[in-house]
């Protein structure tokens, strides 16, 4: 299973430490808890093929768009530079992964994004990659399930960028409009750009556990801040509370619990 790095990525051998708790685990037993600490639940990041090999059937993924990849249109210091560092790094050409899978036999249109690349940002080819998977989701008549990963938009690609968020909701309508339903997942973290658009107007909305979720960074909140912010501000725990979300679902569940949601929401069987 195509993971993505363990945490410490220095460490090579039997062991890895936990990022958030510190203890030593066994590589094997972390991998195959599906980079979840054993010991404090502590989610660590996936990459965009781990998640999907975690979550849809065997063998089932079909790539589509791979080839697309971003220009330089503001000829932004330093972009290009990023880019190609990037794609080098992590053998992609943007963080958005897209096509279509199968979901216990139900075959659906999905994205994945893998923060390993710019921080999962939106430029226009991410923004290109979710209309494209919804859209194909509308006409197909299949559900769409994307899970983000993200910082938000692509400052690099200024009004570019911002404008994927209009683009990508109105392709959320469609997929209303057609009777499909649109199911999102907000892993560590969600903010900015694409938690203002496409991925809080899902039909419904999942977190993982203690998934970073809000607009502005900590350090932007804390600023505009005129009372002090509870200990959990800007994790799912506090969006569940909140309202905006609506379950949290621990990694090990995500699969049957997306598979219960398509059966039930209307996902036709292939």
């Amino acid at each position: 299973m195509r993971l993505g790095k363990a945490p410490r990525a220095e460490e090579t051998g039997a062991f890895v430490q936990c990022q958030n708790c510190r203890k030593t685990l066994f590589r094997k037993e972390f991998e195959e808890a599906l980079l979840v600490c054993p010991s404090c639940g502590h989610h660590h990041r996936l990459s965009g093929m781990g998640r999907i090999d975690a979550t849809f059937d065997p063998d089932s993924f079909h790539e589509i768009d791979r080839e697309l990849s971003s220009l330089d249109p503001l000829e932004f210091p330093e972009y290009r530079e990023k880019l190609e560092g990037a794609m080098k790094k992590t053998g992609m050409n943007d963080p958005i992964v897209s096509g279509t899978a199968q979901l216990e036999g139900i075959l659906v249109s999905v994205a994945v994004s893998d923060f390993s690349f710019m921080g999962g940002s939106m430029g226009s080819v991410a923004g290109e990659k979710i209309t494209r998977t919804l859209e194909r989701a509308a006409s197909g008549g299949m559900p769409a399930i994307i899970f983000c990963a993200t910082g938000g938009a692509r400052m690099q690609e200024g009004l570019l960028s911002l404008m994927q968020m209009a683009k990508t909701t109105a392709a959320v309508q469609r997929c209303r409009e057609a009777g499909v339903p649109f199911i999102c997942i907000f892993t560590d973290p969600t903010m900015a750009g694409v938690l203002a658009s496409y991925a809080s107007v899902a039909d419904v909305i999942i977190a993982e556990p203690k998934a970073l979720v809000g607009f502005a960074g900590a350090r932007v909140s804390k600023q505009a801040q005129v009372v002090k912010a509870p200990d959990d501000f800007q994790t799912a725990e506090f969006v569940l509370k909140s309202g905006m979300i609506d379950r949290i679902v621990p990694r090990r569940e995500m699969r049957s619990t997306l598979a219960r949601l398509v059966r039930m929401l209307g996902g036709g069987m292939t």
